[in-house]
């Protein structure tokens, strides 16, 4: 079997775990245990921070430890363990611990994927082999979503743990049946492949993490997340006070946008190369206040779902064009899943702060208003990234001197800005 094919089926199995049982936990917990909505929100805020804390350190863990597919695995072997340890949990502090685990392996798992791709394909390909990956990612999550849809009458709400079981365990394959010999630890960073002998010493973390053009990124994920992380869950309440099938139509919407960024995400993979990485984020972010201003003007269910093929694009977009440029910045530094895991973190205090914020605004201004009000980050998600300059232009190089397109050969070198010293 083909070295990708394998991340193929890495990237399908683990599309839906990353989030454990996500959604679905808060309705386990309250038919399984009673539970009210302020224990379940309490248990996924603490969670969520306690993991944005750990990704940026999990992110130095794959680059120290140059091991993906081992991560990998035990990435998923964690989200299974933590899955299982909840069925029997019914105490806070057990639901808590089982949670962490869960989460804790489902932050590893982006960051290990990233170097496994890295070190199979090179930079050059990268940006389309992450195409490729987040559509078959959403593919992944697609099908679990049918899955436990067409399920849950036949099995109950169980069947979302047999579910993420089985996908947690077809990933372990995967990742441990993939050639040991397709992988290249130097490949996977931008050192010389041709040069053993040569070891360049990692960059400093400050001076990686430092880097203008990274924290302008890392504020604009923030604000697109900020933006972007409640507006569905708006939606569904919204249709909900107008007498609507909100969790139906939530249901539906969020089917649409998966299906839509599997085409998305190929699309953007192939035109991160011709037209430059840059493009792709004004396209995300241009497309957000869009999205909310349907959203706020539209009450039909049915044209609602434009909204969220606008969601499907700017989603799809945004998942495909930040490890590219995330790469492109701390190319042949030994630092860039440590970078990665950094912005992930920064972008998910904007997706934590969402649903409170967007709750408030729903409160106090209206739906109208407070979609509208949620477009004001999304449009100054917008300003930073036309701030932010071109990082890999067409047919040029990157900081640390690695061809942007795959025409032509890698020529990683040191002493630039974002690449390790000398030995």
């Amino acid at each position: 079997m083909n070295p990708t094919t394998h991340l193929a089926l890495i990237n399908v199995f683990v599309g839906d775990i990353q989030g454990g049982l996500g959604p679905f936990l808060g309705t386990w917990l309250a038919q399984a245990a009673q539970w009210g909505p302020s224990q379940v929100g309490l248990v996924t805020t603490i969670v969520g921070f306690a993991t944005l804390a750990l990704s940026g350190p999990l992110g130095a863990l794959v680059d120290r430890l140059g091991r993906p597919r081992m991560l990998i695995a035990a990435a998923c072997a964690a989200i299974l363990v933590g899955t299982l340890l909840l069925l029997p949990a019914r105490s806070f502090m057990a639901v808590l611990a089982a949670q962490f685990v869960a989460a804790a392996g489902g932050t590893l798992v982006v960051p290990a994927v990233t170097a496994l791709t890295l070190g199979m394909v090179g930079k050059q390909a990268f940006p389309k082999q992450q195409g490729r990956n987040q559509a078959w990612n959403h593919v992944g999550i697609l099908g679990a979503a049918l899955a436990i849809s067409f399920g849950t009458p036949i099995m109950g709400p169980s069947i979302a743990f047999w579910v993420l079981g089985g996908l947690s365990a077809c990933a372990i394959v995967a990742a441990v049946t993939t050639p040991k010999k397709a992988w290249n630890g130097r490949r996977a960073v931008g050192w010389k492949e041709d040069d053993p002998d040569d070891k360049p010493e990692r960059s400093g973390i400050l001076k990686v993490l430092s880097d203008r053009r990274l924290l302008i990124l890392s504020a604009a994920l923030a604000l697109f997340n900020l933006a972007n992380g409640s507006m569905l869950s708006l939606l569904g309440q919204k249709l909900v006070a107008a007498g609507q099938d909100g969790t139906g139509w939530t249901a539906r919407y969020v089917i649409v946008a998966q299906a839509v960024m599997i085409p998305v995400a190929l699309f953007a993979g192939s035109l991160a190369d011709r037209r430059g990485r840059r493009q792709l984020l004004l396209v995300a972010c241009a497309v957000l206040p869009a999205r909310a201003l349907l959203s706020a003007f539209l009450s039909d269910p049915y044209w609602l779902v434009l909204a969220e093929v606008l969601d499907g694009v700017a989603s799809g977009v945004i998942g495909v064009a930040v490890p590219v440029v995330v790469a492109d910045l701390t190319w042949g530094s030994g630092r860039t899943q440590t970078a990665l895991g950094t912005v992930a973190a920064v972008q998910g205090v904007g997706g934590a702060l969402s649903g409170w914020v967007g709750g408030l605004l729903a409160l106090h201004l209206g739906w109208t208003w407070a979609f509208l009000a949620l477009a004001l980050p999304a449009g100054l998600a917008l300003v930073l990234a036309l701030w932010l300059e071109e990082t890999c232009a067409p047919g040029g190089r990157d900081g640390a001197g690695a061809a942007c397109g795959q025409d032509e050969p890698p020529e990683p070198r040191r002493g630039t800005v974002g690449a390790p010293a000398g030995p």
